[in-house]
């Protein structure tokens, strides 16, 4: 899908720039060209030179590229490109892009982009969660640009936490993706997905969780509103953000709040993916204050969830579709197999905790779908490839 694309990267002052070598790489191996322009800073942290020999073409910096009255149009590369990244794209770029200060060939390139640009922040945990830089992206969001939202993760300064940029080869797939995106096989389809985990209170600070990032769902949600469908998304307590405005974003936190928010949506819908690692077990009693460490021993009673894809699977009409997700630990494909069946599913997705590098919290995930029609194994890919997969066996039910 990249074959023949011309792509425009921009790349600003931030350690992550050394990721836009693989940025390259990927997008060329696909077929695309690539132009290189980059900030002042940004040649601070990665040579034109090793740039340059990566996309075969000079890499462009500055308005003038001699003394004899030669100049880089930026203009020129607003018409060339077919899209536009900025990765890594930093705090400062993101402000001077927002509110069009234009003093380097990278901010007037970007100003005179009529091609798609994709975003891909990179900075220190602080520095992203600001007001300043969270408004800068709404801004931004609203003039039509998509961000490729960072993740969480051991950043420069030595803390932890959101501010890395997205891997690169996440990166490259999202922009295959977007390419891809003239078919629009959902068009006129509403789409029910849930993610994320749910939290059941113990007492106002503690609560039964688990691991679950919600990257999975997210990315399933996103497919399908790039293939034309109107997404209403569930999402537990997640900090990932939505990208397409082909989204409706619902926030619940526990299994109680999710299940009803799932049952009054479901009844509107063509099809319903059920993504969320949800509480099997809730407390008989949430304490009205915090429980005090009073003895050794603390005994807390657990009573059942809502079975959320058991309730949908009983309502679902004739023409609605239905797809469960199964993670196991053991006997996986005999324990989907039971769900599949009890919880009148149409599919049902398997993944394995046995599986290194996947399920909770990964950017990857290695999946088999079960039907009554047999199994079918994927191999190990980024969750953006693995949902793309997903929904293409979606949509040929449908």
């Amino acid at each position: 899908m990249l074959k023949g694309k011309k792509i425009v990267l921009g790349i600003t002052g931030s350690i992550a720039a050394y990721k836009a070598c693989y940025i390259i790489r990927g997008l060329i191996k696909k077929g695309a060209e690539v132009q290189v322009v980059i900030t002042p800073a940004g040649k601070e942290f990665i040579t034109p030179i090793t740039l340059s020999a990566l996309t075969q073409k000079p890499v462009i910096s500055d308005f003038f590229s001699q003394r004899d009255g030669t100049w880089h149009s930026h203009v020129a590369l607003g018409l060339w490109a077919d899209a536009m990244i900025i990765a890594p794209c930093t705090a400062s770029s993101l402000g001077k892009m927002a509110n069009g200060i234009a003093d380097n060939m990278l901010i007037t390139t970007y100003l005179s982009m009529k091609a798609p640009v994709f975003i891909a922040p990179a900075m220190d945990l602080d520095m992203y969660a600001h007001p300043t830089t969270q408004q800068n992206i709404e801004k931004l969001k609203s003039f039509g640009n998509m961000f490729i939202e960072p993740q969480s993760g051991y950043l420069a300064s030595g803390l932890e936490g959101k501010g890395r940029m997205e891997e690169p080869d996440v990166i490259v797939n999202r922009i295959e993706s977007y390419f891809r995106g003239g078919e629009k096989d959902l068009e006129g389809k509403n789409i029910m997905i849930t993610a994320g985990p749910t939290y059941e209170k113990i007492d106002p600070v503690r609560f039964i969780g688990n691991y679950s990032s919600g990257k999975m769902g997210f990315a399933l949600a996103e497919e399908c509103a790039r293939r034309g469908a109107k997404v209403t998304l569930i999402a537990g307590p997640v900090s990932i953000s939505t990208n397409s405005t082909n989204i409706k974003r619902i926030d619940v936190e526990s299994c109680e709040e999710m299940y009803s928010t799932a049952i009054e949506c479901f009844k509107d819908m063509d099809a319903a993916i059920l993504c969320a690692a949800v509480a099997d077990f809730k407390p008989e009693f949430i304490a009205d204050n915090k429980i005090k460490r009073e003895k050794e021993d603390l005994t807390i009673t657990l009573k059942p969830t809502h079975d959320i894809a058991a309730e949908l699977g009983r309502n679902k009409k004739g023409n609605q579709k239905l797809i469960g997700f199964a993670l196991e630990t053991n006997n996986e494909v005999t324990n989907a197999e039971g769900k599949l069946m009890r919880k009148n599913l149409d599919f049902i997705v398997l993944n394995s905790l046995r599986t290194e590098g996947t399920c909770f919290r990964s950017d990857d995930n290695k999946i088999s779908i079960i039907s009554e029609n047999g199994q079918k194994d994927f191999e190990k890919k980024n969750k953006q490839a693995v949902a793309e997969d997903i929904i293409n066996e979606m949509v040929s039910i449908l």
